[in-house]
């Protein structure tokens, strides 16, 4: 049985997709990417990565097996174990395991297992079609500043008994001006004067006016406008954050209290295809969200805790 091309499959449709008793293949979003050195564009795709911490069955992969190959879950729980045996013994021999389209897997020197994502296949089906191209260079062409262009004035001669006569005028005509101004000055002056006092004798009768129809006014209505129900619509959450999954449910509420107990919005969901009880540390709207509070509890949790997307 090559288990990787079922592994494979799975990855298309699915975030994680755990090998039962050895590890789980996770996957993440990565954006489109742009390496300047080489002018290489590279579309979105999902990167895999490897956790041997996550290695409880799920149900998932051994059920996709059984229906591929039309047997019963329980053997294809035991083609599952028996596979993972000859990976086991070829690790220990200091073999590489490879998974075709998936990645290969090796033990290092400190005995820890590496994992190591095939290039060639992109998981993301969004990107389907979506090829890297590498783009010719753009040359941009610099302009040069143009210098300023200086244009001198032309220099007028005036002879001397002109500039002195219109001088003289010049002389008559400010002093007539600045009377002007004075007089216009004072009289633009008694004018607003005037002006604010008949406004402010207008808008005294006003308000006595509008007081005395306020106190003889009776206010009604005969028609008063009916109740309006409002319905908030719930924010959906399609990204639930698992805890762990229980064929009993008093395990599964022991879980919740204990999740409970520690601050999580845990919840339980309804027992799936599989007979198993999911307990939530929480549901998330965005896959953003959910990705913060997954790595969150990662590192102060619990390693084996994944991400569940369902509508």
């Amino acid at each position: 049985m090559k288990m990787e091309h079922y592994i494979a499959q799975l990855l298309y449709r699915y975030q994680c997709v755990t090998v039962p008793g050895f590890g789980a293949f996770l996957t993440e979003i990565q954006p489109a990417q742009l390496l300047e050195s080489s002018n290489t564009f590279y579309p979105p795709k999902k990167v895999i990565s490897f956790n041997s911490h996550l290695k409880n069955n799920d149900g998932l992969l051994a059920n996709h097996i059984a229906q591929a190959e039309k047997i019963n879950y329980e053997i294809a729980v035991q083609n599952i174990s028996k596979e993972i045996a000859l990976w086991k013994n070829a690790l220990l021999n200091q073999q590489n395991v490879v998974l075709k389209l998936v990645g290969t897997l090796h033990l290092n020197t400190s005995g820890t297992l590496s994992f190591e994502a095939a290039s060639q296949i992109n998981f993301n089906t969004s990107s389907f079609g979506l090829n890297t191209f590498v783009s010719p260079l753009v040359q941009r062409e610099i302009l040069e500043k143009m210098p300023e262009v200086v244009v001198n004035e032309p220099i007028v001669m005036i002879p001397e008994t002109v500039t002195s006569s219109r001088n003289s005028y010049l002389k008559y005509a400010a002093v007539f001006i600045l009377a002007l101004s004075a007089a216009g000055s004072i009289g633009y002056k008694m004018y607003n004067d005037k002006m604010d006092q008949e406004l402010q004798f207008v808008q005294t009768e006003v308000q006595k006016d509008v007081q005395n129809k306020i106190q003889e006014a009776t206010f009604f209505i005969d028609n008063p406008l009916p109740n309006v129900t409002l319905t908030v619509r719930e924010e959906k959450k399609n990204y639930h954050i698992v805890a762990g999954a229980f064929s009993s449910e008093a395990n599964a509420e022991r879980q919740l209290k204990m999740l409970q107990a520690k601050g999580f919005k845990g919840k339980i969901l309804e027992r799936n295809k599989y007979g198993l009880v999911p307990v939530l540390y929480g549901s998330y709207s965005t896959y953003s969200e959910s990705q913060i509070a997954l790595k969150e509890i990662h590192k102060t949790e619990s390693q084996e805790a994944w991400l569940l997307i369902k509508d």
